[in-house]
């Protein structure tokens, strides 16, 4: 297929730049047969008794650094991942190579060399941590937000969803952003079922499709996990199976063997784009509004359909619906599935 497929115009007004509050105050669009508005605080209107909710639980980590070169200039560091020889970092400053000595106060870090290919701001670097950065980095560091947020954050924990437990991510799961602990106790009493999976998001989720057919874009890999209990849970639902967001979509794909979800830990690189047919039994996913042209956008239209989806986002436009992060949600039901 096309990138130009998955491109929309959307007025800069309808970026979200900050959060709702409560976080369940958001607008909902439940998208199936028809197309419906609401509020995410009742969302539990569309789970029935024997559902089973299925949570990403992963932490972002604060990544973000800010600091100055050796010489003076100002640096900024986003923590990626980690190697055998050190840590991969996206470094915003000028004149950065090999040997340049970056201070962010009590951590100090070597640029090993360049990754990859010119220009691509990803670097190697040596940090004078011991093996403790996790620790560091919750001292010093910060949530790195999307490029497109604009204003400053002051409550991190509002970047994180009201579960998180495993550390690892350097962007929320932005889907789980809406749900407070209030809303998921009046699920389970609803008699709906919650299962937790893991996905890290990766730098990938900054990475723009740039390549015009999108079947030769690589996904960035991502760390996921699946533990045997929740596995059990999701494959005993009688119910419907809810995924809430695409990270938690991309987990039980990527660990679904014959219909059923097993247990795994590990990468995945997994690239779902129409006409993709989902091998899990996903009923309905939680999402945001996701940019133009992106690998989350193009998730979505495989599973709701493109045509569809497109149609529901023009609808949210129309309705100022508030997009991307920090925006408004939809409920999606499969394409040709219950709804």
């Amino acid at each position: 297929m096309k990138l130009s497929e998955f491109d929309y115009h959307l007025p800069k007004e309808l970026i979200a730049q900050s959060p709702v509050e409560p976080r369940d105050a958001s607008k909902l669009m439940v998208v199936g047969q028809k197309i419906e508005h609401g509020f995410f605080s009742n969302i539990h209107d569309h789970f029935e008794k024997g559902d089973t909710l299925v949570l990403n639980d992963s932490r972002v980590i604060p990544a973000k650094l800010t600091g100055k070169k050796s010489t003076g200039g100002q640096v900024e560091a986003l923590v990626v991942s980690r190697n055998d020889d050190g840590h991969v970092c996206l470094i915003r400053g000028k004149n950065i190579r090999e040997g340049s000595i970056l201070n962010f106060g009590e951590l100090e870090g070597t640029v090993l060399h360049l990754l990859e290919r010119p220009n691509s701001n990803r670097y190697l670097v040596k940090f004078n941590c011991n093996g403790n950065l996790p620790d560091i980095l919750e001292k010093i560091g910060e949530a790195p937000l999307p490029p497109y947020i604009k204003s400053r954050l002051d409550n991190k924990n509002r970047y994180q969803t009201v579960y998180s437990r495993e550390k690892g991510s350097i962007a929320a799961p932005t889907a789980g952003l809406h749900f407070t602990k209030e809303l998921l106790e009046r699920i389970k009493a609803k008699g709906v079922n919650i299962a937790y999976v893991t996905l890290h998001v990766s730098l990938g989720t900054f990475t723009p499709v740039k390549a015009l057919d999108i079947e030769t874009h690589v996904m960035e890999p991502e760390y996921i996990s699946v533990r045997k209990e929740n596995a059990d849970l999701i494959n005993a639902t009688p119910g419907k199976v809810i995924a809430a967001g695409t990270t938690t979509a991309k987990v039980l794909e990527s660990s679904c063997i014959e219909g059923n979800i097993v247990e795994k830990e590990g990468f995945s690189q997994l690239f779902i784009y129409p006409p993709y047919q989902f091998r899990s039994r996903i009923d309905a996913m939680i999402t945001n509004f996701h940019l133009p042209k992106s690998t989350l956008l193009m998730l979505v239209s495989a599973f709701a359909g493109r045509e569809q989806l497109m149609e529901a986002y023009n609808e949210a436009i129309s309705h100022s619906y508030r997009f991307y992060s920090f925006g408004d949600a939809m409920l999606v039901f499969r394409k040709g599935g219950l709804r």
